[in-house]
């Protein structure tokens, strides 16, 4: 016979998976699409119609998809972008690219691969992405087609109850601290925060007067980390300094977003993902969350299969749930998918 603290305890998991469920079915009635902007974390295949370096519409990619191919997403199945839907009840938002005269009444994607806060980040002929300051201009032109489809106001209120996912900068600070980086010559690490933060804010501020008026944004992981990083030192340890200027820029959107609270009032409402340390604790407390290596990634070759990303010509690990990279710098399936729910339930809510 149970004992009344196990009663106690297993009356208490009850009401908390009530809760959730009253949460998960609350927020689908709020949100009436999902749009998307962001990097190759929440690319769903707008890379898939760019000439560009940045680009994951081949194998191994893809193999834990349901489909089992690869679709444009930079992981072995879904990607944040994926799972922040289903956390909405919505279905995934597709790319922008896909069709770009349709009204997306669910949501779009802008997501691209390799695009970064700053025009500059990555955006070379033969490496092109959509960077922020154009998905925002993609998204103006979408605002213009629904006010001319349902009318201003129809349009306005879908807007303003919809979700504006935001994930992105990574690449910004992926460029500094290249080996081959020429920035830090011209701008010490500070400043080129302070360039992606004042960016940002004009970005964030113009999809707002767009009518956007719900906002996750999600923080910058510990990029010092990534098997990319830690292959720079022979330790294999993590790029301390890479994460230390990732924490002062996470640390920068956040008093960001508060002003930004301040100036827009009640109209700009907001959830921070605070995915670096999510992930640290990750790294360092691995098997709590059924996870095992957190160095090497799954797909790729050379030494951590970070000396080359994964293609289809690379080998990938059979265990792939109890990673946490997938390549060089991308999660797998199972650590996105942990990351968002577990912070989708920690964070508050709109």
């Amino acid at each position: 016979m149970a004992s009344n603290k196990t009663k106690l305890l297993n009356s208490f998991g009850l009401i908390a998976i009530y809760f959730i469920l009253q949460l998960n079915m609350s927020r689908a009635q709020k949100v009436k699409a999902i749009y998307v902007f962001g990097d190759s974390l929440v690319d769903v295949g707008n890379n898939n119609y760019l000439e560009t370096f940045f680009r994951a519409n081949f194998p191994f990619n893809g193999i834990d998809f349901p489909s089992g191919k690869p679709t444009g997403r930079f992981s072995n199945g879904k990607n944040a972008a994926d799972f922040i839907a289903e956390n909405f009840g919505l279905p995934t938002p597709p790319p922008y690219l896909s069709n770009k005269n349709d009204l997306f009444l669910n949501g779009v994607s802008f997501a691209s691969g390799g695009a970064g806060i700053l025009n500059s980040t990555n955006n070379l002929p033969s490496n092109g992405t959509i960077y922020l300051s154009k998905q925002v201009e993609y998204f103006s032109e979408v605002q213009q087609r629904l006010i001319t489809k349902i009318g201003e106001s129809e349009a306005k209120n879908h807007l303003s109850n919809s979700l504006f996912a935001v994930v992105i900068g990574s690449n910004d600070l992926f460029n500094y601290f290249s080996s081959k980086s020429k920035i830090p010559i011209r701008k010490s690490p500070q400043e080129y925060i302070d360039l992606m933060l004042s960016t940002f804010s004009n970005q964030l501020t113009q999809i707002h007067g767009l009518g956007a008026r719900k906002f996750l944004i999600a923080g910058i992981g510990p990029i010092g980390c990534t098997p990319s990083q830690r292959l720079l030192n022979s330790s294999e340890n993590c790029n301390e300094e890479a994460n230390y200027w990732t924490m002062n820029y996470n640390k920068g959107v956040q008093s960001m977003l508060i002003k930004l609270k301040s100036q827009l009032k009640e109209d700009f409402n907001y959830t921070y993902f605070n995915i670096y340390d999510f992930l640290v604790n990750t790294i360092q407390n691995p098997t709590k969350y059924g996870i095992h290596e957190v160095k090497a990634a799954c797909c790729g070759a050379g030494r951590l299969k970070a000396a080359s990303p994964c293609t289809p010509i690379a080998t990938y690990c059979p265990n792939r749930s109890d990673h946490i990279f997938w390549d060089e710098v991308h999660p797998t399936e199972a650590a996105t998918k942990l990351l968002v729910n577990t912070l989708s339930i920690t964070q508050n809510n709109m």
